[in-house]
């Protein structure tokens, strides 16, 4: 895990003022175009893979997409698209798993995931594992909801669980990949998360969300954490 984990971080609101003027001015004025200049770039190669996606999916019978609410910055609530990695009636069997296994029931509630997750298609345990799920969400970015790097969109239980650093997650626009995807993602707790935005968002500036990407695209080629 990235040793920014391990750092403590207890910021408060009024902090915001106290950081570098550069930095201020990258969050709230350059990261918007940032996005706009790279997802334009990235448009011409990810549209026809999500199609092949899309299409690849269909053909195991259901929809192609699926799309979940999340909050976003200032709490604003958007629908998160994703290739669908799931079979169709992924709802009713987790219902019917939690009520029945109390082992996957403490799982879920530690960390809102299955390690062994009934749910997913083969075809979708590939994808999950390769990220190429998350490609729709250059949509989201497009429209202004999320960002090509911040912390991962969560519900509105699952913010929750953030307690006094909500409103860092709130502050920010959730992104694609983020420094918990780079960290190690499925062996981090929730609370360990929390604490990788909250450094994130005290690091904030176009070099570290650069190297961010850089190391996403080291972890996706070697399907670690991303």
């Amino acid at each position: 895990m990235s040793d920014t984990s391990t750092n403590s971080t207890n910021l408060e609101p009024y902090e915001i003022a106290a950081g570098v003027k550069s930095e201020r001015f990258y969050h709230g004025f350059a990261k918007r175009p940032f996005d706009l200049f790279l997802a334009a770039l990235m448009l011409p190669i990810l549209v026809p893979v999500i199609a092949l996606l899309y299409v690849a999916v269909r053909l195991e019978g259901g929809p192609g997409f699926f799309g979940h609410h999340r909050v976003g910055r200032n709490g604003q609530v958007f629908r998160c698209w994703k290739i669908r990695t799931m079979v169709p009636d992924a709802k009713e069997r987790l219902e019917h798993l939690l009520a029945n296994d109390p082992q996957a029931r403490a799982e879920w509630e530690s960390d809102r995931k299955l390690r062994n997750d009934p749910r997913v298609t083969r075809l979708g345990a590939f994808l999950r594992k390769s990220s190429l799920d998350e490609l729709p969400q250059i949509w989201n970015v497009l429209k202004g909801e999320m960002s090509l790097i911040g912390p991962r969109p969560v519900t509105a239980p699952e913010l929750e669980r953030y307690g006094g650093h909500k409103w860092i997650y709130q502050s920010m626009r959730p992104g694609i990949t983020g420094l918990w995807q780079v960290s190690g993602r499925n062996e981090v707790s929730y609370d360990e998360r929390v604490q990788l935005d909250a450094n994130y968002f005290r690091e904030l500036s176009l070099v570290s969300d650069v190297r961010i990407l850089l190391q996403t695209v080291g972890a996706v080629l070697n399907r670690t954490g991303c």
